[in-house]
């Protein structure tokens, strides 16, 4: 007799072969969630921001009043790698502490409603993510200050906190993406070289506008020793004039003194005393003043235009970035 094939029998061959593409299929490891991905996007873009901004900001206090910048090379390369290291490290701090959370609120509220996780949703929680960090902060310096910031400031950093995350976020989102769908690439590689190309662009055009002359680097006044005789004022009712003799009377200048308790609180100044220009490689670099009668002695810097010299002093601790500053009382002619 003829035996007949089953036909419910699977040959050898395609039962092999089937079982090679379901063991193959077990093996496959799942898509991740895109955490890392997102994460490293978010860095990236924050990064970039910071040094676009930071250059820009760089190229415009270049024109504006602005202390001496050193001249040793290798200290402003230490100094930028420095400033670039502590960029890392803050936007992964951000990253981690507003960024992520703003995904994964966004994530949450959409699952809750059946959605998919698009990108109003993305771009809806990072303001929402803002508002809560600016309360937080504001508390915190509210307590350490005993005082509340004007709404206006609450609300000015809400602005800006959200204008900086909002690209970071939708980085990230997008990293999520690519990351679920298995398609190729790093958003976070192609941030950065967009970013290097957009630093690049912020470059040129700040050389190109001081090489041209469109703008100019900000240099002190060059004054000479009878332009710094006159009358000098706070803006606040304190005057010291400085007479060509080298003589100088005060009238309610403020003079700060150590009270005791870690702090320089002002008193009023008056008396008469002496004055002589400081000078270094033959310019005027400030002003020498003594008043006998108050026990002031400062050594004023010179800062300001041509036009509108100012005089300063700093207050508190060196570096501490607070300034008492004199304004020259220009008589226009009429």
């Amino acid at each position: 007799m003829t035996q007949q094939a089953d036909p419910h029998v699977i040959p050898d061959d395609a039962a092999d072969a089937a079982s090679a593409e379901c063991c193959a299929k077990s093996k496959r490891a799942p898509h991740g969630d895109g955490f890392g991905a997102a994460f490293c996007a978010s860095m990236a873009a924050l990064c970039a921001e910071a040094v676009i901004g930071g250059t820009a900001g760089v190229l415009v206090m270049l024109s504006r009043e602005h202390d001496d910048i050193p001249g040793n090379v290798l200290l402003l390369i230490a100094i930028a790698l420095g400033v670039l290291l502590l960029t890392v490290l803050a936007s992964g701090f951000v990253t981690a502490a507003v960024v992520m959370p703003a995904l994964a609120l966004a994530r949450r509220f959409a699952r809750g409603r059946g959605g998919t996780v698009g990108l109003w949703w993305n771009a809806g929680a990072v303001p929402v993510v803002s508002a809560a960090t600016v309360a937080v902060f504001g508390a915190v310096a509210a307590l350490g200050s005993h005082s509340l910031a004007r709404p206006l400031t609450y609300l000015l950093w809400w602005g800006v906190l959200t204008a900086v995350l909002l690209p970071a976020a939708l980085a990230g989102r997008a990293a999520v993406r690519r990351v679920r769908e298995d398609r190729s690439g790093s958003v976070a590689r192609r941030v950065m070289r967009d970013g290097l190309l957009a630093w690049l662009a912020v470059g040129a055009l700040g050389a190109g506008a001081y090489g041209t002359g469109l703008v100019s680097v900000y240099e002190p006044p060059r004054l000479a020793s009878s332009d710094l005789a006159g009358v000098w004022t706070d803006g606040r009712g304190g005057t010291v004039r400085l007479a060509s003799g080298g003589n100088a009377v005060a009238e309610g200048l403020d003079n700060f003194v150590w009270d005791g308790t870690g702090k320089d609180r002002p008193t009023d100044c008056y008396g008469s005393g002496t004055w002589k220009p400081v000078k270094a490689d033959g310019r005027v670099q400030g002003v020498s003043l003594r008043i006998g009668a108050c026990d002031l002695t400062r050594q004023w810097s010179v800062t300001g235009t041509q036009k509108g010299p100012r005089i300063y002093h700093e207050v508190g601790k060196p570096g501490s970035g607070k300034r008492y500053v004199l304004t020259k009382v220009v008589r226009h002619p009429k």
